[in-house]
Protein backbone atom coordinates (compact mmCIF):
# COMPACT_ATOMS: atom_id res chain seq x y z
CA UNK A 1 0.00 0.00 0.00
CA UNK A 2 1.19 3.52 -0.76
CA UNK A 3 1.99 5.47 2.39
CA UNK A 4 0.76 8.72 0.87
CA UNK A 5 -2.50 7.62 -0.70
CA UNK A 6 -3.24 4.36 1.12
CA UNK A 7 -4.17 2.86 -2.25
CA UNK A 8 -3.20 -0.54 -3.65
CA UNK A 9 -0.25 -0.52 -6.02
CA UNK A 10 -1.54 -0.05 -9.55
CA UNK A 11 0.60 -2.60 -11.33
CA UNK A 12 0.23 -5.69 -13.50
CA UNK A 13 2.31 -8.29 -15.31
CA UNK A 14 1.58 -10.07 -18.58
CA UNK A 15 3.27 -13.15 -20.04
CA UNK A 16 2.06 -13.83 -23.58
CA UNK A 17 3.50 -16.59 -25.75
CA UNK A 18 2.41 -17.42 -29.28
CA UNK A 19 3.97 -19.22 -32.23
CA UNK A 20 5.24 -15.79 -33.37
CA UNK A 21 6.34 -13.99 -30.20
CA UNK A 22 7.01 -14.29 -26.48
CA UNK A 23 6.37 -11.11 -24.48
CA UNK A 24 6.99 -10.63 -20.76
CA UNK A 25 5.82 -7.22 -19.59
CA UNK A 26 5.26 -5.58 -16.23
CA UNK A 27 3.83 -2.09 -15.69
CA UNK A 28 3.60 0.05 -12.57
CA UNK A 29 1.36 3.05 -13.28
CA UNK A 30 2.56 4.84 -10.14
CA UNK A 31 6.24 4.53 -10.91
CA UNK A 32 9.19 6.90 -11.25
CA UNK A 33 10.12 6.52 -14.91
CA UNK A 34 12.28 3.41 -14.63
CA UNK A 35 12.46 1.29 -17.78
CA UNK A 36 14.06 -2.07 -18.55
CA UNK A 37 13.35 -2.66 -22.21
CA UNK A 38 14.86 -5.54 -24.19
CA UNK A 39 13.19 -6.41 -27.48
CA UNK A 40 14.34 -7.48 -30.91
CA UNK A 41 12.90 -4.24 -32.36
CA UNK A 42 15.50 -1.68 -31.37
CA UNK A 43 13.53 1.39 -32.43
CA UNK A 44 10.66 0.27 -30.18
CA UNK A 45 13.12 -0.06 -27.31
CA UNK A 46 13.89 3.63 -27.73
CA UNK A 47 10.23 4.64 -28.05
CA UNK A 48 9.13 2.61 -25.02
CA UNK A 49 11.95 4.10 -22.98
CA UNK A 50 10.70 7.59 -23.89
CA UNK A 51 7.11 6.63 -23.14
CA UNK A 52 8.12 5.33 -19.70
CA UNK A 53 10.28 8.30 -18.75
CA UNK A 54 7.73 10.93 -19.77
CA UNK A 55 4.82 9.01 -18.25
CA UNK A 56 6.64 8.39 -14.98
CA UNK A 57 5.72 4.71 -15.16
CA UNK A 58 7.90 1.73 -14.33
CA UNK A 59 7.99 -0.59 -17.32
CA UNK A 60 9.83 -3.83 -17.93
CA UNK A 61 9.59 -5.55 -21.31
CA UNK A 62 11.28 -8.67 -22.63
CA UNK A 63 10.21 -9.53 -26.16
CA UNK A 64 11.37 -12.09 -28.68
CA UNK A 65 9.72 -12.52 -32.03
CA UNK A 66 9.97 -13.60 -35.63
CA UNK A 67 11.90 -10.53 -36.79
CA UNK A 68 13.43 -12.63 -39.55
CA UNK A 69 10.03 -12.05 -41.20
CA UNK A 70 9.62 -8.44 -40.06
CA UNK A 71 8.94 -6.35 -36.93
CA UNK A 72 5.17 -6.53 -37.25
CA UNK A 73 4.26 -9.34 -34.86
CA UNK A 74 6.61 -8.21 -32.09
CA UNK A 75 5.47 -4.59 -32.26
CA UNK A 76 1.81 -5.58 -32.37
CA UNK A 77 2.10 -8.00 -29.45
CA UNK A 78 3.95 -5.48 -27.28
CA UNK A 79 1.01 -3.13 -27.84
CA UNK A 80 -1.42 -5.90 -26.88
CA UNK A 81 0.46 -6.73 -23.67
CA UNK A 82 0.94 -3.08 -22.67
CA UNK A 83 -2.78 -2.45 -23.13
CA UNK A 84 -3.73 -5.53 -21.11
CA UNK A 85 -1.34 -4.55 -18.32
CA UNK A 86 -2.71 -1.00 -18.17
CA UNK A 87 -6.29 -2.18 -18.03
CA UNK A 88 -5.52 -4.68 -15.28
CA UNK A 89 -3.45 -2.19 -13.29
CA UNK A 90 -6.18 0.48 -13.30
CA UNK A 91 -8.83 -1.89 -11.97
CA UNK A 92 -12.19 -0.12 -11.56
CA UNK A 93 -10.53 3.26 -12.38
CA UNK A 94 -11.84 4.77 -9.17
CA UNK A 95 -10.63 8.34 -8.61
CA UNK A 96 -8.77 8.85 -11.90
CA UNK A 97 -8.90 12.08 -13.91
CA UNK A 98 -9.90 10.01 -16.97
CA UNK A 99 -9.17 12.65 -19.66
CA UNK A 100 -5.97 14.27 -20.89
CA UNK A 101 -4.80 16.31 -23.87
CA UNK A 102 -1.06 16.85 -24.36
CA UNK A 103 1.02 18.58 -27.02
CA UNK A 104 4.71 17.73 -27.32
CA UNK A 105 7.16 19.50 -29.63
CA UNK A 106 10.26 17.68 -30.84
CA UNK A 107 12.38 20.20 -32.70
CA UNK A 108 10.38 20.99 -35.87
CA UNK A 109 7.66 18.37 -35.16
CA UNK A 110 4.53 18.78 -33.04
CA UNK A 111 2.40 15.85 -31.83
CA UNK A 112 -0.86 15.86 -29.89
CA UNK A 113 -2.31 12.97 -27.91
CA UNK A 114 -5.79 13.11 -26.35
CA UNK A 115 -7.00 10.25 -24.14
CA UNK A 116 -10.24 9.15 -22.55
CA UNK A 117 -9.87 6.15 -20.23
CA UNK A 118 -13.40 5.27 -21.18
CA UNK A 119 -13.70 1.48 -21.54
CA UNK A 120 -14.58 2.27 -25.17
CA UNK A 121 -11.63 1.31 -27.41
CA UNK A 122 -11.04 3.63 -30.34
CA UNK A 123 -8.01 5.01 -32.17
CA UNK A 124 -8.17 8.16 -34.26
CA UNK A 125 -4.82 8.52 -36.00
CA UNK A 126 -3.74 11.48 -38.11
CA UNK A 127 -0.06 11.21 -39.00
CA UNK A 128 1.74 11.34 -42.32
CA UNK A 129 5.47 10.72 -42.25
CA UNK A 130 8.01 11.90 -44.84
CA UNK A 131 9.70 8.48 -44.75
CA UNK A 132 8.25 4.97 -44.64
CA UNK A 133 11.24 3.80 -42.59
CA UNK A 134 13.22 4.95 -39.56
CA UNK A 135 16.33 2.82 -39.84
CA UNK A 136 14.92 -0.68 -40.25
CA UNK A 137 11.61 0.16 -38.55
CA UNK A 138 8.53 0.57 -40.76
CA UNK A 139 6.54 3.64 -39.70
CA UNK A 140 3.17 2.04 -40.44
CA UNK A 141 3.82 -0.09 -37.32
CA UNK A 142 3.30 3.00 -35.15
CA UNK A 143 -0.40 2.79 -36.04
CA UNK A 144 -0.42 -0.96 -35.43
CA UNK A 145 1.10 -0.56 -31.97
CA UNK A 146 -1.23 2.27 -30.96
CA UNK A 147 -4.37 0.53 -32.22
CA UNK A 148 -3.64 -2.72 -30.38
CA UNK A 149 -2.71 -0.77 -27.25
CA UNK A 150 -5.96 1.25 -27.32
CA UNK A 151 -8.01 -1.86 -28.07
CA UNK A 152 -6.61 -3.93 -25.20
CA UNK A 153 -6.48 -1.04 -22.72
CA UNK A 154 -10.04 -0.13 -23.76
CA UNK A 155 -9.25 3.56 -24.09
CA UNK A 156 -10.20 6.20 -26.62
CA UNK A 157 -6.97 7.48 -28.12
CA UNK A 158 -6.56 10.38 -30.55
CA UNK A 159 -3.10 10.91 -32.05
CA UNK A 160 -2.38 13.86 -34.32
CA UNK A 161 0.96 14.91 -35.76
CA UNK A 162 0.32 18.51 -36.74
CA UNK A 163 3.55 18.93 -38.69
CA UNK A 164 7.17 17.88 -38.97
CA UNK A 165 9.95 17.15 -41.44
CA UNK A 166 12.00 14.49 -39.66
CA UNK A 167 10.22 11.16 -39.28
CA UNK A 168 12.19 10.14 -36.21
CA UNK A 169 11.26 13.40 -34.47
CA UNK A 170 7.59 12.97 -35.37
CA UNK A 171 7.35 9.43 -34.01
CA UNK A 172 9.34 10.38 -30.90
CA UNK A 173 6.95 13.25 -30.20
CA UNK A 174 4.02 10.81 -30.38
CA UNK A 175 5.48 8.47 -27.76
CA UNK A 176 6.48 11.30 -25.43
CA UNK A 177 2.98 12.78 -25.71
CA UNK A 178 1.41 9.36 -25.17
CA UNK A 179 3.34 8.88 -21.94
CA UNK A 180 2.50 12.33 -20.61
CA UNK A 181 -1.17 12.13 -21.56
CA UNK A 182 -1.58 8.68 -20.05
CA UNK A 183 0.13 9.82 -16.86
CA UNK A 184 -2.31 12.71 -16.54
CA UNK A 185 -5.43 10.70 -17.43
CA UNK A 186 -4.63 7.92 -14.96
CA UNK A 187 -3.55 10.20 -12.11
CA UNK A 188 -5.71 10.29 -9.01
CA UNK A 189 -7.83 13.41 -8.45
CA UNK A 190 -8.67 13.70 -4.74
CA UNK A 191 -11.90 15.53 -5.64
CA UNK A 192 -13.24 12.52 -7.55
CA UNK A 193 -15.35 10.11 -5.55
CA UNK A 194 -15.95 6.77 -7.22
CA UNK A 195 -15.42 6.65 -10.97
CA UNK A 196 -15.52 9.80 -13.13
CA UNK A 197 -18.68 8.89 -15.07
CA UNK A 198 -22.38 9.64 -14.68
CA UNK A 199 -22.95 5.96 -15.50
CA UNK A 200 -21.23 5.02 -12.25
CA UNK A 201 -18.89 2.62 -14.03
CA UNK A 202 -16.08 2.75 -16.59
Amino acid sequence: MSETTNRPLRAASIDRKTNETHIKLSLNVDGTGVSEIATDVHFMNHMLDLFTKHGQFDLRVEAEGDIEIDDHHTTEDIGICLGQALREALGDKRGIKRYANVFVPMDEALAQVAIDVSNRPHLEYRAEFPSAQVGSFTTELVHEFLWKFALEARITLHVIVHYGRNTHHMVEAIFKALGRALDEATSIDPRVTGVPSTKGVL
